[in-house]
Order: structure tokens, then sequence, then C-alpha cells
């Protein structure tokens, strides 16, 4: 761990170095492919050449590579063979993505930002005990992947890749089995997970909040406790990553309630490993520049044009908002991966998510991103005595004679003293983070105050169930500039009432 440090220094230290070495290798490595020899690689000697020769790609546009690779055809984007797909929730599509995992993208990511994780847990609390107890992750579901005819390939949620091709030293130190880890029917799996996590040893977790909240709830409702402390008393640690931490922090110190109890932040996706906390009490993100990803961005303002402006990593501001676009060792070439990211420092490089490229409501002209909605409603929810489960938004249109707005719908584990004021605090809020939202909220003039739908708890779970995306890697969408999502739960109410 301490050898792993260093390694972590030296990127610190040469970031540019380390880049400019690793877009070289990725470069020769997949020359002789088939994406390789279209947009000949071989004579590519630079970054700029690249950048003019290599055009950006959504998932739809290297859907057909990935498409060939998922039927059984090799050396597509990468050399090496790829038997596994990262299959993503379908946050910047209604569709499911799958994304290929090779075996250098499970090895020299993936593994490497685990392993990363703890060293750099460790370096910040040295007298650390993790390893006297088992660490609980709480993973998705695999199956065998029906397009390749021979079924020698497979898909799931990253986390399921990921636990399915873990080390034999790595499975010792976690619970609970494989079998009951990669069930796929989530109701069944939190059940048998609950019985059989309760009776281990557990110091550390790993997950997403919302799911990781469902689990210790069961645990608790088994064993009859008030905290989860009665159960695993040695907890110190939740490793969590997938939405921000912030609106669920009041509930966990609820759930857990130890001072010494210790949250940290990764930024991993199906598409890789991205970034570490690696400071105690920060919420910033180092940017891990040795994992086999090759990092470039676009400005914000300019993500929805035909032929926007792409930064390199020595190009970036402070304080702005970019598209994160990547190029990895498993063949994903100038891939847009569909997240927002704001620098916090380029000394190191330290990053926030920031929200999503598709994600957003921008009916008016407001640009509200998710970093917006997610500290207003944790504000709003500080100051009321709230604690919010979930939520989601989308815009009210414009219509005859009447002017547009914001639609909320909240689910709150426990209630705001008064809705009324919680409503306006929200809106007090987004007014101060985001000055095109307050230009348009001007004495009403283009922007009503919020409408928000307070609803029951397990409203979401019901919606994602009837969705058909429980558990795993699936996410509530925060924030859609169409009412799609919000539309079909007020439907689903509607009905249930």
């Amino acid at each position: 761990m301490k050898k792993r440090i260093h390694d972590i220094e030296l990127f610190i230290k040469y970031p540019h170095d380390v880049q400019a070495e690793l877009f070289r290798k990725l470069i020769d490595q997949a020359k002789n492919t088939d994406f390789g020899k279209k947009y000949d690689f071989k004579s590519i000697s630079n970054y700029k050449q690249y950048q003019e020769r290599v055009p950006l790609h959504s998932y739809e546009q290297l859907f057909p590579y990935i498409e060939r690779l998922m039927r059984g055809e090799q050396n597509v984007l990468w050399p090496s063979e790829v038997k596994w797909f990262a299959k993503s929730s379908g946050t910047t599509n209604a569709r499911s993505k799958f994304i290929p995992v090779s075996p250098e993208a499970l090895e020299d990511c993936h593994y490497k930002g685990g392993k990363d994780l703890i060293s750099i847990y460790i370096n910040n609390y040295p007298d650390s005990r993790m390893f006297t107890g088992k660490g609980l992750a709480i993973g998705g579901s695999h199956q065998i992947n029906e397009f390749d005819q021979n079924a020698e390939s497979y898909y799931g949620d990253v986390s399921a890749v990921i636990m399915k091709n873990l080390p034999l030293w790595a499975q010792l130190i976690r619970t609970p089995s494989l079998e009951v880890a990669l069930m796929d029917k989530w109701e069944e799996k939190i059940e048998k997970m609950a019985k059989v996590t309760a009776e281990e040893n557990v110091t550390t977790l790993s997950g997403v909040p919302t799911w990781t909240i469902l689990l210790l709830q069961r645990i608790m409702e088994i064993k009859g406790v008030d905290n989860i402390l009665e159960v695993w008393p040695n907890l110190e640690a939740f490793f969590h990553g997938a939405v921000a931490f912030t609106p669920y922090r009041e509930l966990f110190k609820k759930l857990i309630p130890s001072d010494k109890m210790h949250y940290w932040e990764t930024y991993n996706a199906s598409e890789g490993f991205f970034g570490i906390q690696d400071q105690i009490g920060s919420e910033e993100l180092l940017l891990m520049l040795d994992y086999g990803i090759f990092y470039e961005f676009i400005p914000f303002d300019e993500i929805h044009k035909e032929h926007p402006k792409v930064l390199s990593l020595s190009e970036v501001e402070i304080g702005k908002n970019y598209a994160m676009i990547i190029s990895t060792n498993a063949g994903l070439w100038r891939y847009n991966i569909g997240d927002t990211v704001k620098f916090t420092s380029v000394e190191p490089y330290r990053i926030k998510i920031s929200g999503r490229t598709k994600h957003f409501i921008n009916a008016f002209g407001e640009e509200l991103i998710i970093e917006n909605a997610e500290s207003a409603i944790t504000w709003a929810c500080e100051q009321t005595n709230a604690i919010i489960d979930n939520f989601t938004a989308a815009p009210i249109y414009f219509d005859e004679g009447k002017r547009g707005g914001h639609e909320w719908i909240i689910e709150f584990r426990k209630k705001p003293e008064s809705q009324e004021k919680f409503n306006e605090l929200l809106d007090k809020k987004l007014r101060e983070v985001n000055s095109d939202y307050d230009a348009k909220r001007y004495q009403d003039m283009a922007l009503l105050p919020p409408k928000v739908h307070s609803v029951a708890e397990g409203t979401f779970y019901k919606w994602m169930e009837k969705r058909g995306k429980l558990g795993g890697q699936n996410k509530v969408p925060r924030l859609s500039n169409n009412r799609e999502h919000l539309d079909d739960i007020l439907e689903m109410l509607a009905a249930q009432a």
C-alpha cells in the first residue's frame, strides 16, 4: 500500500507526462484493431492528430462496434479478448448500454481503483481495523450474453462483473457469498443478504446509498435493534459512489450513530474508475491518471454544439463545468460518458461530479444542473429538520396564459416541519446557486416558484420496480428536461389513489 501511495504521488507531480505516455500506449496497442485501422492509428504521433482524425463518440455512435463484440467478434475496438460487458442502467438514454470490459480494464482500472481506495483510506486512517472483519459489497447481477451464439461472454452490472472476477484473496475478505451477492431478484437478494450478513463481523460497506439504506433497515428489523452498530459494533467505513451522498448524510447518521464512522467517496462507473476521495472531510475527488484512461473535456456551454471545443487536461480551469471525454484500455475512443465534472484544483487535479449532460433542466434558459438541485434540497432539509430519501424534478411548460416552472416529487424519510417553508427555502437556495434560474424567477416573470409533491415512503422503490430498474447500479433520474419520468410517477400515484 505504501508503494502505491508513492505511485499516486508520482502522477500527482507529473500529471501531463503520465497522461501523454498513457496516450501513446493506448494508440500503439490498438493500432491493428478494426477501429485502429479505420483511423490509421499507426500514423498518429501526437494528441493533435488524434483530435483531428478521430471524432467524438456517443454510445449510439460506438454501438455498431460494441454489437460486433457482443456477437463474438474480437479485435474490433481493443486487441485483448473481450468476454465481459458492463450493463449500464441506461441513465443517459432509455435503453440499457453494454460497455466492453477488457482484461486490462478489469485489472488496471477497476481492480486498481479498488486497491487504491483501500490504500488511500488506510493512509488517512493508519489505525484502521477494517481487516479484522469483512467488507459488505452490494452489487448487481450478471447473465450469459444471449447475443453471442457460442455463449462465451457475459454481461451484468459493473459491480457484478468485478465481483465475479475477483481474485481468491479478495473473495475471502468480503460478504455475502457470490451466490447471494449476484442474485438477480432484488427483493429476494435484500432479504437473503440481510439474514446472512447480520451474523457477520462487518467493518466496511460499499455500494450505492439508496440500496445500502434498504439493506441496513431490513437488518435492523430482523435483529429488532435501533441502529446498525448494535449488529456491527466494529463498522467503521462506507465507501460510496454513483449518486451524491450529501442528501443522505443525515439518514446515515441515524442508522449509524457514531462519530468514528467514515464516509469515503469514489467515482466509478461502467466505463471506468475515475476518482477517489483522498482527504479527510473533503468532497473533492482525486482524478486518477494512470488507470488506462486518457482524458479530454468539453466546456459545458459547448456540449450541445455540433463541433464543440475540446480541451486537454492541461487546459481546464478551476470552477468550470465540463463534459468528460475518455479513451480507454477497453476500446472506448473519445467517448462521451454523459457526466459533467467541475475542477476544484489543478495541482493536483481534483474534481466534483456536477451532473449529467442529459440530466438537467433548461426549458427556459435556467440551466439547472444536478449539483444545484442537490445543494438546494440538502440546505432546505437542514433548515426544516427534514430527511430526504429520493427526488426527481422536471419542467412545467408554458401554457396559454400561464407561466412555466419546475415540478418536484420528493420522498421524505422525515417530513419537514413546514412544507411551505421547505418549498420557499428550496427556491431561495436555487436562486443563490444558479444566477440563470434567479433571473428567470425575478418577480415570477418567467418562472413560478417550485411546485413540490411530498410522496409516501416507498414511492420511488415501487416506481423503479415498475420500470424493472431495481437494485445494482440503477438510480432515480434526478432532473429531466422533459416530463416523461415525472408524469409516469404521478400517473402511478393517481392509479393507486
